[in-house]
């Protein structure tokens, strides 16, 4: 196995830790699994050590987990995983794949933490309850669906834990045009970015790009070493340039 790769197995897949929400990883047999303590946090198997043998009867068991405490399962499938039947599997249990993603992996030291702006737009880390008000407001333009319960969550997390994450608003005279946030993993040499939400009118300008160095240089002042991000097609290009590597894909199974 690659060994940056290796590292990212051994301290965020293969490891019991604290959960960014306040849920719980936890080792059960032959899978870690989260429960997180509300309806809409990440709720399932973020790791797993199967064989033909055993894949079907621990997956049913882990969809059953999940149901009887009222939580939808993600299940979080790398591609390096086994079996190597492991997707077909997930999808006879009922489990439907979602957009395959690209594992995105960069040495924080490599990544540049000025790039230029155009002109009138600014970016800050959010620190008010307004600005996040703005972040969900460019999520739901975005992404689509109402982004209120991760605003929440993530409001939750920074009075508890303001270490625990930023939040990252590009401003355009003002006006929020991308949103997106960073996960610092404590203990770990690892730091996650998540979101990158740009308008569509202001994308192509380089505000993706100079979001992603804003959140490098927060993860650089506090320590962490590595950045990884699970990337859709639209992203790797840019990413690449700012020294991303590829190391593997992911792709989360979900109920029907």
């Amino acid at each position: 196995m690659d060994p940056l790769l290796a590292a990212f197995h051994a301290q965020l897949r293969d490891v019991v830790r604290p959960t960014l929400d306040g849920g719980t990883f936890e080792r059960a047999g032959r899978v870690i699994r989260c429960l997180s303590p509300e309806v809409d946090g990440w709720n399932g198997v973020e790791w797993s050590d199967l064989d033909s043998s055993s894949a079907d009867a621990v997956i049913a068991e882990q969809i059953e987990y999940f149901v009887a405490r009222g939580r939808e399962i993600e299940w979080k499938y790398y591609a390096y995983d086994q079996p190597a039947d492991l997707p077909d599997r997930l999808r006879a249990a009922g489990l439907v794949p979602g957009e395959e993603e690209a594992l995105m992996i960069a040495a924080v030291a490599d990544v540049p933490v000025e790039t230029p702006l155009p002109e009138g737009v600014e970016i800050r880390t959010v620190g008010s309850d307004a600005e996040l008000d703005q972040v969900r407001q460019v999520h739901d333009e975005v992404f689509g669906g109402d982004h209120s319960a991760m605003v929440a969550s993530m409001r939750s997390r920074l009075r508890i834990n303001p270490e625990a994450l930023a939040a990252v608003l590009a401003l355009a005279d003002g006006e929020p045009v991308c949103a997106a946030r960073v996960d610092f993993h404590v203990g770990t040499d690892f730091a996650s970015l998540w979101g990158g939400g740009t308008l569509p009118e202001w994308r192509r300008r380089g505000i993706y790009r100079a979001v992603v160095s804003h959140r490098a240089r927060l993860a650089a002042e506090r320590g962490y070493t590595y950045l990884r991000t699970d990337a859709l097609p639209a992203s790797r290009p840019v990413l690449e340039r700012l020294g991303f590597r590829q190391l593997t894909t992911t792709v989360p199974f979900t109920p029907a």
